[in-house]
């Protein structure tokens, strides 16, 4: 019988890669800017490789695809997250400290 962890990881697909460029995000020295923009507000469209800090409000970018269990690190406030698929199926995060 086989795991059916490791068959869910073997038929996983590859995560997208994303170009990020700057988004005039200066909150953050300049080298992390493009990894960082304001939010625009509840009809703001995030993308597969974007979610929104629940702590200041800013959208934290990826080079490549989020998915559930993803950590990250909002370095506007300070705090570490955990990505996790919310009840409208889009991705929010939640704060591990």
């Amino acid at each position: 019988m086989s795991d059916p962890i490791a068959r869910e990881d073997a038929e996983e697909a590859p995560r997208r890669r994303f170009e990020l460029d700057d988004q005039g995000f200066d909150e953050v020295p300049a080298k992390y800017r493009r990894f960082y923009r304001h939010w625009k507000g509840p009809g703001d469209a995030l993308g597969a490789n974007e979610v929104v800090c629940p702590v200041c409000k800013i959208v934290i970018r990826s080079t490549r695809e989020l998915r559930s269990g993803d950590r990250l690190y909002c370095m506007a406030c300070m705090t570490r997250l955990r990505v996790r698929e919310g009840e409208a199926g889009r991705l929010e995060a939640d704060c591990e400290y």
